[in-house]
């Protein structure tokens, strides 16, 4: 998509879902927001054991804050107001057996599965709310998406040990979702979870594990999980339908990106990014990306990895239905150790197979069959993006080449 094509749906989005008054900063060039019925969710009254201060959706420069932890003329506007597409506050899901034939196998969905809690995300919902507010597990948790960097991440929601939810603030940084906490109206990046402007500036949310992965593959890992039901979502949407058709291009530029672009890889180019400590790789998809799954040892620092990837997940940015875009694969990213055995991985057609004892295992790193039956590798957090996004946010990160 290009830029005209991406203003006019921000345009779309408001006048869908408009919003409170527009938020300040510089614009982009967009249309002007249309005033309808607010979706903007109520400050959440001062909690005890959180900064009282302004608003940074009000005046992102006010004296009172904390050192901003990023340039505040470079979060800008990215067209909607605050809440102009509105977060997921009540969330209702149907078990995996109800939703099973409504989703095409290959659609993306985000997973998170907390305390054997197991959820799903439909990217169909999520590339239009961004944010989902929910409890998994007993864990207060938000669930995000950011369609212009093409990553999915989820954080515990509490700031301080105080309990709060998420919305979208209507403004980009870096061409990424920046989200605001509805106790203090801090800013917040999706990309690491730190609030970034306002009074608690230089606080970092805790992450919650939340790979994509295809329908298909979470139906048949988690049986026994729930989908988030996008037909009780409270809001008139296309689910189904990509409102960014054409952005998965590796040879586009990314919407209102400001700044410097690492040129050792095109912007747009999927990567897989992984962090351990101060260290951070990001592969190539494509050099993972071979028959119908492959297995690609990893070294992150001192930590040795292996990399799960298997076809059969539609990329949700590619064609105008979610359902049909190119074919990018799940990725999943895990320590090779069961019990401090050292396991080496092959693929065999679609599956994972350990060559010490012959175990099968799936793309979430579970063993289904063979005398590791029931185990589970160590999951290690990774990210599905844009190789922008990546390198913005992990300057110095080492770009493995296939």
């Amino acid at each position: 998509m290009n830029r005209t094509g991406v203003v006019a749906f921000l345009g779309a989005i408001v006048l869908v879902a408009a919003a409170c008054s527009p938020a300040g900063g510089d614009s982009a060039d967009g249309p002007a927001p249309a005033p309808d019925e607010s979706t903007a969710a109520p400050l959440e009254s001062p909690a005890a054991g959180l900064p009282d201060g302004p608003s940074a959706l009000d005046d992102p420069n006010a004296a009172a804050f904390p050192e901003p932890l990023v340039p505040v003329d470079e979060i800008i506007s990215g067209g909607p107001p605050p809440d102009g597409i509105p977060s997921i506050d009540d969330p209702v899901f149907v078990p995996v057996a109800e939703a099973a034939d409504l989703l095409d196998p290959a659609e993306s969905v985000v997973v998170v599965d907390i305390n054997g809690d197991e959820k799903a995300y439909p990217v169909r919902v999520m590339v239009w709310h961004e944010i989902v507010n929910d409890t998994v597990g007993g864990v207060p948790v938000a669930i995000t998406y950011c369609p212009l960097c093409n990553s999915a991440v989820a954080y515990v929601r509490e700031v301080r040990g105080v309990e709060t939810t998420f919305g979208t603030s209507g403004r980009l940084y870096a061409s990424a979702l920046v989200m605001y906490d509805r106790a203090t109206e801090s800013l917040w990046t999706h990309f690491d979870g730190k609030a970034v402007v306002g009074v608690l500036a230089g606080d970092e949310l805790e992450p919650v594990s939340a790979p994509l992965m295809a329908w298909q593959d979470f139906a048949d890992v988690y049986p026994d999980g729930t989908v988030l039901d996008w037909t009780a979502t409270g809001f008139d949407r296309d689910y189904g339908s990509n409102p960014y058709v054409g952005y998965d291009d590796a040879d586009t530029e990314p919407f209102l990106f400001r700044g410097p672009l690492d040129d050792r890889a095109r912007a747009k180019q999927r990567v897989v990014g992984i962090s351990v400590g101060d260290e951070a790789v990001a592969y190539p998809l494509d050099s993972l990306a071979v028959g119908e799954a492959s297995v690609t040892p990893a070294r992150v620092g001192s930590q040795d990895l292996v990399i799960f990837w298997k076809a059969g997940q539609s990329s949700a940015l590619d064609t105008s239905s979610i359902g049909d875009g190119k074919d990018v694969g799940s990725v999943g990213v895990f320590v090779p150790t069961v019990d401090e055995r050292t396991l080496t991985f092959v693929a065999n057609g679609p599956d994972f197979v350990d060559e010490e004892t012959g175990s099968v295992w799936t793309i979430a790193g579970t063993a289904v069959s063979g005398p590791l039956a029931g185990s589970r590798l160590q999951r290690i957090d990774h990210l599905d993006t844009f190789w922008f996004a990546w390198s913005t946010y992990r300057p110095g990160t080492t770009l493995v080449e296939g």
